[in-house]
């Protein structure tokens, strides 16, 4: 809940950096805590035991709420791609989906290793954004350039969870009666 309650803020924070002399980097900081805290909260899951189908729900929802409220406010001040925003939004809403999907049968999608280094990659993508260094690296900034391997890495894991679907409606057809 704290990562979901915490997006408000960070939109709030990033979209008054023109009135707050450090706002970018307080949401810079709430960010970069919030994303601390999913890891965190993996690794607690794992070492006691305690995964759900509702807590991997939740947890994922989080997830996907803090990526794309970071994005919408750094797109609306000009610090990520309408594009790169759009592609990652869209992978995140379409696997929260097929997700979601699975989990009306009882089954759940564990995160793939893609999906953790996508996480990672969007994470740095993000923190970087907000923390823009002064001067460009040639035609783009440090972090405009993570941000499009954040992008490549989000298409190859939306790939893997693809894949994995289709083979789990293949198992199904093979399993119901005709």
């Amino acid at each position: 809940m704290g990562r979901v309650l915490v997006v408000p803020i960070i939109m709030a924070l990033t979209r008054s950096h023109d009135q707050f002399e450090n706002a970018l980097g307080w949401a810079a900081a709430l960010f970069a805590l919030a994303a601390l805290t999913d890891f965190l909260d993996g690794y607690l899951a794992r070492l006691w035991h305690v995964e759900s189908v509702l807590g991997a729900f939740l947890d994922t929802t989080a997830d996907k709420l803090l990526v794309t409220g970071a994005l919408l406010a750094l797109t609306s001040i000009g610090r990520v791609s309408i594009w790169a925003a759009l592609v990652i939004m869209m992978r995140e809403f379409l696997v929260m989906g097929l997700r979601g999907l699975v989990a009306i049968g009882g089954g759940i999608v564990k995160p793939s290793t893609w999906g953790k280094i996508k996480a990672t990659a969007q994470y740095v993508a993000i923190g970087l954004a907000y923390l823009r260094l002064p001067e460009p690296w040639g035609p783009l900034y440090l972090d405009q350039w993570v941000m499009w391997i954040a992008v490549i890495v989000t298409i190859a894991s939306a790939w893997g969870y693809f894949g994995a679907f289709s083979k789990i409606v293949a198992n199904a057809r093979t399993k119901s009666p005709a």
